[in-house]
């Protein structure tokens, strides 16, 4: 059996292990939390090095993409070079195909004609599949990279602007710690609503969970009443959190196969070691192609839940 372990720099709260098959492969996926504490995810890395078939890092992310130009955040790089035989993946190199794979879905279905909606995207500098697809197909968007990672509350509201902000910004931002623009640890589970008017605005809202749930609306706000939900990875406590707040139709890109016993859908790290696993290959030699050819022959669909329904 292929052994996938992603380790995280959020809750151990989070924590999940079980076993999966796909394409008559059985493995065994874990997430470990290090609750934002580094130098125990480096010691956890190497430990794992050359034991299991992929390591994810979970949490964080190794690289930022804008177009085809990509930026190595330099803390998640340190932490993945402590691996010297074992591949290590962050999730972003299949994110440019099963995200955009996501958002056509939902538009060739008839779940979601996305020029009649509009979208709050709270990061399109970790999700640039899904902002392009989105940019081709819905007529408003507001991208939330100010907001949701450094706390400016100025929207941007085209990708065009994200494109050139990206070029200024992320040499410099990819250079500083990472905990200055993402929830790690403890603060992945507190949550203080914000920028409140965007929320009530879109009708889609999507991007990455912790990005979202960082400044989500309350139940009793009303604000989420029937919205669309697209992220990454949730719980079974997650999805019930939001049914509560009134979300009308919540959805993963990740495939069932990827749901453990307990309701959790792993992250796209996890997803992403599998795909490795599954193909025999180094990260750095896999094309869209083989992620794309994978997809297929696994009957692969995003994950759709109406709690409304």
């Amino acid at each position: 059996m292929k052994r996938v372990v992603s380790i995280s720099l959020g809750s151990s709260k989070r924590d999940s292990s079980s076993e999966v098959e796909l394409l008559g492969e059985r493995f065994e996926v874990s997430r470990i939390g290090t609750d934002g504490d580094m130098a125990k995810y480096a010691e956890m890395i190497r430990e794992l090095d050359g034991k299991v078939d992929a390591i994810g890092l979970g949490g964080i992310d190794r690289y930022y993409w804008v177009d085809n130009r990509r930026y190595t955040v330099r803390d998640a790089d340190r932490l993945a070079r402590n691996a010297k035989v074992t591949p290590v993946v962050d999730g972003s190199g299949v994110k440019n195909t099963l995200e955009r794979k996501t958002i056509e879905y939902l538009q060739d279905t008839g779940l979601v004609d996305f020029a009649q909606r509009k979208v709050l995207l709270v990061a399109a500098v970790d999700r640039f599949g899904m902002a392009q697809t989105i940019d081709r197909l819905a007529r408003h968007v507001v991208y939330g990279d100010l907001m949701f990672t450094m706390g400016i509350p100025i929207p941007i509201r085209s990708y065009a602007t994200v494109r050139v902000l990206g070029s200024l910004l992320l040499p410099v931002i990819v250079k500083l710690p990472f905990k200055w623009f993402y929830p790690t640890g403890s603060k992945q589970e507190s949550s203080t609503p914000k920028y409140q008017n965007y929320y009530d605005w879109a009708d889609v809202i999507a991007g990455d969970y912790h990005l979202i749930r960082k400044a989500l609306p309350t139940a009793e706000s009303g604000l989420l009443n029937g919205k669309i939900l697209i992220t990454n990875t949730l719980t079974s406590a997650d999805t019930e959190m939001l049914a509560e707040r009134g979300l009308g139709m919540i959805v993963t890109a990740m495939p069932e196969q990827m749901r453990s016993p307990d309701g959790r859908y792993y992250a796209t790290n996890v997803f992403e070691g599998v795909m490795i696993a599954l193909l025999g290959k180094s990260p750095e030699d896999v094309t869209v192609e083989d992620y794309e050819g994978l997809l297929a022959r696994m009957g692969w669909k995003p994950s759709v839940r109406m709690p409304e329904g």
